[in-house]
């Protein structure tokens, strides 16, 4: 079982900038594609950023692209996403998910992905 522990959010100005975390407990995450997904309030949760096992295909919200970037150390069992100019409707609760094993690309369904995070907190002030 994969338990996955973010962390790096906070309340930040628009424009500013945040990088999230997203620790995995053994065993590996190097076989699983993860993402990040985020909820706001009253609203569905929406895909936000994944990436393939190996990280060399990287899929994003249309909104972020340009600003977010996601990454993975598959050595130190850890998942990234780098938020850049930010703006006050990136305003949510963001979570770090691992997809099931037999996924090998990254999906924007959250019925795809059987563990999840606890989620941390992102504020963007305008």
């Amino acid at each position: 079982q994969v338990q996955l522990v973010e962390s790096g959010g906070g309340l930040v100005q628009a424009g500013g900038s945040l990088r999230l975390s997203c620790a995995a407990s053994l065993p590996t995450i190097s076989n699983r594609v993860m993402g990040w997904f985020r909820q706001a309030p009253g609203k569905e949760r929406e895909f936000v950023a994944g990436t393939s096992r190996s990280g060399g295909i990287t899929e994003y919200l249309e909104s972020v692209k340009g600003r977010f970037t996601i990454s993975r150390d598959n050595a130190k069992n850890t998942l990234y996403l780098q938020m850049n100019s930010l703006k006050p409707e990136d305003t949510a609760v963001y979570y770090c998910a691992a997809a099931r094993v037999e996924y090998g690309i990254p999906s924007r369904e959250t019925r795809r992905y059987d563990y999840w995070g606890q989620g941390t907190q992102v504020t963007v002030s305008s």
